[in-house]
């Protein structure tokens, strides 16, 4: 037991500039940087970047460590986007975004009444798409990485089959989630101890079948995972529980290089994910509308400028759902016009700065995603950059764990549009891009992000959060860019978010001046109120000193900003 501690003592190495949490303050590092939603990952990404890895081998490796220590959202049984920036002046992205099982179809998930059957689409077996994760970062490691792979997976490897002390975060949601566990015989053997009680903060929390899972894929890389033992109880565990996805699906899932989303604001060089993502296309239109306001003179976090906030991501949202999906399925998007210059004056015309407008499926140009989602963000001491967000989906994902394996299912399909041609004020999207078809990629709203200036990169962001991590991402970038904030201050500031359907704004209850809040309802929104949604990691480069300028959001129990 002493080697044992002593060897978990090894892999949470003491770095030299540690921060917890989030603040007002960013930390401060010269050489690197890693911001995760967990400490322990962040710490293995900054020792990856210590002995002499770049940023993308320090993705790699904070991923899978997250996989570990983050499981409500790191994951190998999800998938997700990598937007990159090289010193070298390479600007790609790698979709590892899930895909619909061979056997799904459009109407999957509807009674006989044409209803979504008890939520299928979001629980259960078939709400899992085929994973994309492991493929992700085997390809984004094979095209930029720079140490071997084993010495990326292994911190994670150890980190489950030794253990890691019980936080408070983790506790609290496997206590919440206790009755869920005790469901699924495989996760409660992951999530309670052997009788059935929880596991107690500080309590080592060892994931032997997961880290058995790690061992296969950190000697065999894709097929550790796609194919033998892991794909094995993979597919066995589908047909025990009449799941949809087999062998042929591992087989034929490909992670995807694909050209970033490019748009311009005040001179500054905004790269993010293009389709399946949506995060990248609504991103660009909303800069290109709000790029003719003045919107210092309106003040930050000022009534109008809500209002203006509020009114283009209305009009932005709603391109969203009428246009994206998979591209590999919807060749004809119209993408070009909507990230043009010429669209955002066209909608910009359409907005009154003194009256809220309507959302209904026939304005401007005629479902649920869950904020379980982790991003991480890193930067290297010869200036790359990495933008990194996955997910499963829901909270803990589909709450099941493959039996064996270790790891959670994800429950993405429930990011299709589950009810063709069902779009409504309560928030059902029936357009056709993103309906259901075998092996395409549901649309997402992750929205990994590398800002530049004049040919360098100097920001790099991304947040969990739903279809919130769209606004989410704007908000900050307007918080860092237009008025001037430093990283932390730009990622605490609180926030508001609206997505055309349903026609309600969502604000941060506690960061809005009851003024502020009444002269807004007064230009005609209606107001739905939360603690808080995204969780923003984001890392800034002084472009004239070099530094690096970091932040956790303190909406995140357990982040981190770590560097060196």
């Amino acid at each position: 037991m002493a080697r044992a501690r002593l060897m978990l003592l090894s892999v949470f190495i003491l770095i030299q500039f540690p921060v917890f949490g989030g603040g007002r303050l960013p930390v401060r590092a010269k050489y690197g940087m890693v911001v995760s939603s967990s400490k322990y990952a962040s710490e293995i990404g900054m020792q990856v970047l210590k002995n002499g890895g770049n940023a993308i081998d320090a993705a790699v490796a904070t991923a899978f460590a997250l996989a570990v220590t983050l499981p409500s959202a790191g994951n190998i049984g999800g998938g997700g986007f990598l937007v990159y920036y090289g010193a070298d002046g390479k600007i790609t992205t790698i979709d590892f975004r899930e895909k619909a099982p061979l056997a799904a179809t459009a109407n999957m998930y509807l009674d006989a009444s044409g209803n979504i059957h008890e939520n299928s689409n979001h629980e259960g077996i078939l709400s899992t798409g085929v994973p994309g994760t492991v493929a992700g970062l085997v390809l984004a490691h094979k095209k930029f990485g720079k140490l071997g792979w084993r010495q990326l997976v292994k911190p994670a490897l150890m980190l489950a089959k030794i253990g890691i002390p019980l936080t408070w975060g983790l506790y609290d949601d496997f206590k919440l989630l206790k009755e869920n566990w005790l469901k699924y015989p495989s996760s409660a053997k992951v999530f309670l101890k052997a009788d059935g009680s929880l596991y107690e903060p500080g309590d080592l929390w060892i994931q032997r079948d997961l880290a058995a899972t790690l061992e296969r894929i950190m000697n065999e890389g894709r097929d550790g995972f796609y194919k033998g033992e892991t794909a094995k109880y993979i597919v066995e565990f589908m047909q025990k529980n009449n799941g949809l996805i087999t062998q042929n699906d591992l087989d034929q899932y490909e992670a995807i290089e694909r050209v970033p989303v490019h748009g311009t604001f005040r001179g500054y060089d905004i790269y993010s994910m293009a389709p399946p993502s949506s995060g990248g296309v609504t991103i660009v239109e909303m800069l290109n509308i709000l790029e003719g306001y003045d919107l210092r003179e309106m003040g930050h976090n000022s009534a109008q400028y809500l209002h203006l906030l509020t009114e283009t991501m209305r009009r932005a949202f709603a391109d969203r759902a009428q246009f994206l999906g998979d591209p590999e399925f919807n060749p004809d998007m119209p993408i070009k016009k909507i990230i043009s210059k010429e669209h955002a004056a066209r909608l910009s015309g359409s907005i009154s700065l003194t009256e809220a407008s309507v959302s209904d499926s026939t304005n401007f140009n005629n479902n649920y995603e869950s904020p379980e989602t982790t991003h991480l963000s890193v930067v290297d001491s010869m200036g790359n950059m990495v933008s990194l967000t996955y997910t499963l989906d829901y909270y803990y994902g589909n709450q099941m764990v493959v039996e064996g394996a270790g790891f959670l299912l994800n429950n993405e399909m429930g990011d299709f549009n589950p009810i063709p041609g069902t779009t409504d004020s309560h928030g059902n999207i029936g357009t056709k891009p993103n309906l259901i078809q075998p092996q395409k990629r549901m649309l997402s709203s992750m929205s990994p992000t590398i800002v530049a200036k004049d040919g360098k990169a100097m920001l790099v962001l991304g947040s969990p959060g739903g279809r919130s991590i769209i606004n989410t991402v704007l908000q900050v970038l307007l918080n860092v860019i237009e008025f001037k904030m430093n990283i932390a201050e730009a990622i605490e500031s609180p926030r508001i978010h609206h997505q055309w359907l349903p026609d309600k704004t969502v604000i941060e209850d506690w960061g809005f001046s009851p003024d502020t809040e009444r002269i807004y309802k007064e230009y005609g929104h209606a107001i739905n109120y939360e603690n808080y949604f995204g969780r923003c990691m984001g890392i800034y480069k002084d472009p004239e000193t070099g530094l690096l300028y970091g932040a956790a959001d303190s909406r995140s129990t357990d982040g981190a900003a770590v560097g060196y």
